[in-house]
């Protein structure tokens, strides 16, 4: 089996958010795919198998699957596009929670996915322990919760408590802040899924986006995810949907042998 590994959300490497790609003719089982995923040990092994027209994708963290993932999504449509011969300048998955596109535009991926809801609530004392600095809004989405932040550098410094995390009933955290150079700045924590920080996380941007488009009222916008490695998004907000626009390169081509 071909595997692939690829930053994605960068032009550099070592640098945006790495997954694993393994191309499939047809589907192995999900015991298979999670046991890749647990010994790959990135934070997403992403597998999937061409369909007509379409391209069937899952998911996996070294722990479970899960629904979306858009990092991963960008790194499997660059090598369809770089490594597999496609000619076409748009790709259609199809996938546990939505369609998905991504269209080449020069060295540019643009991922096209729904915007997900978001609902304010009061904030979890858990989350205040866990983060251990001032939290001035909290929302909740479907299995995300967003914790707004006073300023960037609060974001950027942040050490939070990843055994708290674990106790919310929400498997995924996003801190965020407006930015001082750019529009909104985030940082990503899934420790219920194996992943402490995820380094750059477009699901979580399907939340981001659309909140930082009311709040500043503005359409297009610029994000960067403030972990280690960094990555840099363009950002559309569409209607029920958003764009997210990032650069992959490839770090590694190899095989499988099982």
């Amino acid at each position: 089996m071909n595997i692939y590994q690829v930053d994605a959300f960068t032009n550099e490497l070592f640098k945006g958010n790495p997954a694993a790609v393994c191309p499939l003719k047809n589907w192995i089982s999900e015991d298979v795919m999670q046991t890749i995923a647990e010994e790959n040990n990135l934070s997403e092994t992403v597998f999937f198998v061409q369909n007509k027209h379409q391209f069937e994708i899952r998911w996996f963290t070294p722990t479970c699957e899960i629904d979306l993932c858009g990092h991963a999504t960008l790194a499997a449509a660059h090598i369809i596009f770089t490594e597999l011969n496609y000619t076409k300048n748009s790709i259609e998955f199809s996938s546990k929670s939505d369609i998905l596109t991504v269209e080449k535009n020069n060295d540019w991926y643009i991922l096209n996915f729904s915007s997900e809801e978001i609902k304010e609530i009061e904030t979890p004392i858990i989350l205040q322990q866990a983060l251990n600095v001032p939290i001035l809004k909290t929302f909740k989405g479907k299995w995300k919760i967003i914790a707004l932040l006073q300023n960037e550098e609060i974001v950027q410094n942040l050490q939070p408590n990843f055994s708290k995390l674990t106790e919310l009933e929400f498997s995924g955290v996003i801190v965020t802040s407006k930015g001082d150079s750019l529009d909104f700045v985030s940082r990503f924590f899934a420790p219920k899924i194996g992943i402490n920080e995820d380094p750059v996380t477009g699901s979580a941007h399907t939340l981001l986006i659309p909140y930082w488009a009311n709040i500043l009222n503005k359409n297009i916008l610029i994000a960067k995810q403030l972990s280690k490695r960094t990555g840099f998004l363009k950002c559309k907000n569409l209607e029920n949907r958003v764009e997210m626009s990032g650069q992959a390169v490839t770090y590694l081509k190899g095989k499988i042998t099982i």
